[in-house]
């Protein structure tokens, strides 16, 4: 139960994948940006190999910096507000779905206690910033595309929103915000969150990966598991999704191999 700290100073920072959401966001979010047309089953597939590398052999910068370029590729040219429609969509049909029942508990008692409550995640901003509304939070801090006239032009503002850029983010907001970080909360899933939840007062893992979940036990933090029974293996959230993508891919590859087979007949 967070402390009911009298000034609006206290915060708490959440981030958003497999802490808040279930899985990961921007899978759902490609997900229904292909099944719009926004790219084609070659760009899918890119993905995919990404999403095997990465529960092969972990997440790298090299992976994240593949990741970020090839999607600022194909929103190049699209519309901020085109953009924001899909999220909506997302959210509604999906993302709402998938919002863990303590995680939103623990979320709306930081509220009902007086305190900022923000989103940090590498997810686009419009994107956080969507879910911090739905979710009644104060705001969120999320990766920044450049856009002009409405429209993105394929490149980033600053750098993604992960690991120490979420730190520099929140001791930023700190300094604008007025918000004493010593009496702060931090709750993330991934070691890559160490960063944001070392400049806290307060850090504490939510359905943590194997080596955020040792390090909280080494240095003695506590730990919160919102994850179903079945899922309370270290890392098995993401995981979970991760392999839900990956059949997903597979199936638009069977799917793409037959149509080929169908037009040599």
């Amino acid at each position: 139960m967070p402390s009911t700290h009298p000034s609006s100073a206290t915060a708490a920072f959440f981030d958003v994948d497999n802490t808040i959401i279930r899985g990961a966001s921007a899978f759902h979010l490609a997900k229904s940006a292909y099944q719009r047309k926004f790219f084609g089953t070659r760009d899918i597939l890119r993905f995919g190999l990404i999403q095997a590398r990465y529960l092969l052999w972990g997440e790298n910068k090299e992976q994240i910096d593949e990741v970020r370029n090839r999607a600022l590729s194909l929103i190049a040219g699209r519309s901020v507000a085109e953009i924001a429609t899909l999220g909506e969509e997302v959210w509604d049909a999906v993302l709402s779905l998938r919002i863990y029942p303590g995680t939103r508990r623990l979320l709306d008692e930081h509220i009902a206690a007086g305190h900022q409550v923000w989103l940090i995640t590498a997810t686009p901003v419009e994107i956080a910033q969507l879910i911090a509304r739905r979710l009644g939070a104060t705001g969120a801090l999320g990766t920044i595309a450049e856009h002009k006239d409405g429209f993105y032009t394929g490149r980033l503002n600053g750098d993604l929103m992960h690991g120490q850029a979420k730190a520099d983010a929140i001791v930023e907001l700190s300094d604008s915000e007025d918000i004493d970080l010593d009496e702060s909360y931090a709750y993330g899933d991934s070691l890559n969150d160490l960063p944001m939840m070392r400049v806290v007062g307060h850090p504490c893992p939510i359905n943590p990966d194997l080596r955020l979940r040792r390090h909280a036990q080494e240095v003695g933090w506590p730990i919160r598991e919102f994850r179903g029974r079945s899922q309370r293996v270290a890392g098995r959230g993401v995981r979970t999704a991760s392999w839900a993508g990956a059949a997903w891919v597979l199936g638009l590859v069977l799917r793409a191999a037959r149509r080929r087979l169908r037009g040599q007949r």
